[in-house]
């Protein structure tokens, strides 16, 4: 048995400690915001945070979830939109889509780090996030949007 807080609830899974946390989230919890992309951690599809940390859930085995809070896409925000949400649907940064929720999961992270970033921060931070699309202007100026939107 695995326990952990996902999303602020307390929760236990039983499954091989060894599953990835992507499996556990989107096929047992039933979140399915949390994209597979490469199934090796190389992409970014799949990120949450893992104790305020953006990683890959799709290389990262439940057992490393015990006693850790977990935050997925869904959980972001409560009652109503994150300030990086709010900012990717200003600027329009979506093209496929895809990549999104990675992309958003890995700014908000790097936000709580870092107020306000330059185009270095931002590039360091989602580095491991690819866009097939090739977005990342729009996601660099969502970004910044989400910063300022953060300090109001």
């Amino acid at each position: 048995m695995t326990d952990f807080t996902l999303n602020g609830s307390g929760v236990s899974v039983e499954a091989d400690p060894d599953t990835p946390l992507l499996w556990i989230l989107r096929e047992r919890m039933g979140l399915t915001g949390t994209k597979f992309g490469c199934g090796i951690g190389a992409c970014g599809a799949c990120t949450v945070h893992l104790d305020g940390q953006a990683v890959p859930s799709c290389s990262i085995p439940l057992s490393v979830a015990e006693g850790a809070e977990v935050t997925t896409i869904e959980g972001l925000s409560e009652g109503g939109l994150h300030p990086v949400q709010e900012a990717w649907i200003e600027i329009d940064v979506p093209q496929c889509g895809y990549c999104q929720t990675g992309q958003i999961m890995a700014t908000a992270a790097m936000l709580a780090q870092v107020p306000e970033p330059t185009d270095e921060d931002i590039d360091s931070y989602l580095a491991g996030n690819i866009c097939r699309c090739g977005v990342y202007p729009r996601i660099r100026a969502a970004a910044k949007r989400a910063a300022e939107l953060s300090r109001t």
